[in-house]
């Protein structure tokens, strides 16, 4: 069965964005950028919130700046051609490999899980993955934490009150003294 994986950059004190909205903090990092040029190689079908989806749409486009490096026209031949579910209520349409959910996230999960299909199901966006959360729909949480705390904004991690087991799984720190960790969820 295809695995459910929430993976995001996200600050010390747990948050995805700041105050402002803003991600800066993730700053340029080529060993952190090749970690996730890695990871999505593992991606069957991405599910992304609309807002996440807003902000991956520079993608769809990037490739037509010609000052791009060999690692950012990589990423863009990988992520381009992943298809990608859109959970949204305002969008009446997405753009490339995307479509819109024809149904709620643990429907489509379930559909996803039982179709044939390589690679995980990941989720971008921290309220479909609060979401997915509470209906303990999300199998691996993966972090890439950056050595800032920015003091509020959109938590990495639901604010459900549920209590999750986890196990940790993997460990990687990079020079930039950004730190991975991947857990399961324990069963």
């Amino acid at each position: 069965m295809r695995s459910v994986t929430y993976s995001m950059n996200v600050s010390l004190d747990g948050y995805i964005v700041g105050p402002d909205g803003g991600f800066d903090w993730t700053g340029p990092d080529p060993e952190v950028f090749r970690f996730w040029i890695d990871d999505i190689r593992e991606v069957g079908v991405h599910l992304l919130g609309r807002r996440l989806y807003e902000t991956m749409l520079y993608w769809e486009t990037a490739e037509q700046d010609s000052s791009l490096d060999a690692a950012t026209l990589e990423w863009i031949a990988l992520w381009n051609p992943l298809p990608k579910v859109v959970f949204s209520r305002t969008l009446s349409e997405v753009q490339g490999h995307a479509r819109l959910a024809s149904g709620g996230l643990a429907e489509e999960i379930e559909r996803l899980r039982s179709e044939p299909g390589e690679g995980e199901i990941a989720i971008g966006g921290a309220t479909l993955a609060a979401e997915a959360a509470a209906a303990g729909l999300i199998d691996e949480y993966r972090t890439m934490v950056y050595p800032v705390m920015v003091g509020g904004g959109i938590p990495f991690f639901p604010r459900n009150e549920r209590r999750v087991d986890l196990e940790l799984v993997e460990t990687r720190t990079f020079g930039s003294n950004v730190v991975y960790l991947r857990h399961r969820v324990a069963r």
